[in-house]
């Protein structure tokens, strides 16, 4: 499979998938069967659609979207690798040979070599090896701010440059907006936003403002607590809980009692303790601690 129009009716069913097993089984193909090219890969917006799905509930779906993802972008590497990094200026995809010559050839600076001959295959896009330049403001902070936007989006994007500029600058127009100038809310909340959206463990969060399912005014007013992945959410989640039992703890004497089983150890030896959580008219929580593992569980 190396045509754009069989790829995008892949990511077609994949994005309609009904069930797990349908989406494993079209990641399994595109994985087998896609011969993946930078160019293909623009065109058919598929590695928006399988980006998406690294965050996705099933940790098969997730595992498998995350290998897919892995081997495109290898396979885009070694494509700009094999043409010397200069495909833009060759159109038969070659690196021109140069004539023998009887002159010192120039030395070659820093400045002037291609990005992409420079970094490891599996380097991270960023604006200077798209070879963006923001400047588009009239104010050097703002212009910068941008460009760190791009940064953090187009990490490991396979979306088309020119898109994902437009989200950066429609994400620090709408916080310049919010906070009327680029004062030190601004510079804030830009370093909010742009810590949250590189975290490597929230690639959904990317993919959702890049693909424009998350629209860029909307991410801009969002909360770190809203940007979180699952897994950060349900981690902050147990240290709450954690907290509740320990402040609750200090407060009130545990009673022991073998009429609870622990559902780890099965043990029946267990501390509990009850507390009005909620309204007065709500029955009161249950909160148990097994002696023997200290595994905590509640209930109403």
């Amino acid at each position: 499979m190396s045509g754009a129009s069989e790829l995008k009716t892949l990511v077609k069913k994949l994005q309609s998938a009904s069930s797990d097993e349908e989406t494993l089984g079209i990641l399994q193909t595109l994985k087998k069967e896609a011969v993946i090219t930078e160019a293909l890969l623009r065109e058919s917006k598929a590695g928006l659609a399988v980006g998406k799905l690294r965050s996705h509930g099933n940790k098969d779906v997730s595992d498998l979207a995350k290998e897919v993802v892995k081997k495109w972008k290898q396979a885009v590497e070694r494509e700009k690798l094999s043409n010397g990094g200069s495909a833009k200026g060759a159109p038969n995809g070659k690196v021109p040979e140069r004539k023998a010559s009887m002159t010192p050839a120039t030395p070659i600076t820093p400045t002037a070599q291609s990005p992409s001959a420079r970094k490891s295959p599996l380097a991270e896009r960023t604006a200077k090896s798209d070879g963006i330049r923001v400047e588009v403001t009239g104010d050097k902070t703002r212009d910068k701010c941008i460009e760190i936007i791009y940064d953090a989006l187009a990490i490991d994007s396979g979306a088309p440059s020119e898109q994902i500029l437009g989200r950066a600058k429609g994400i620090e127009a709408a916080v310049i907006q919010q906070f009327n100038g680029a004062n030190a809310a601004y510079k804030s909340k830009i370093r909010s936003l742009f810590v949250n959206l590189k975290d490597k463990h929230n690639p959904g969060l990317r993919e959702s403002v890049v693909s424009g399912d998350l629209p860029v005014a909307k991410f801009a007013t969002m909360s770190s607590a809203e940007m979180a992945s699952e897994e950060r959410k349900a981690a902050d989640n147990k240290i709450k809980q954690e907290n509740l039992f320990n402040s609750l703890g200090a407060e009130e004497q545990q009673a022991e009692t073998d009429a609870f089983q622990c559902g780890r150890c099965k043990q029946r030896k267990c501390r509990y303790r009850q507390a009005q959580t909620r309204s007065a008219d709500e029955p009161m929580t249950t909160f148990v601690t097994c002696v023997n593992c200290n595994n905590r569980w509640k209930f109403s």
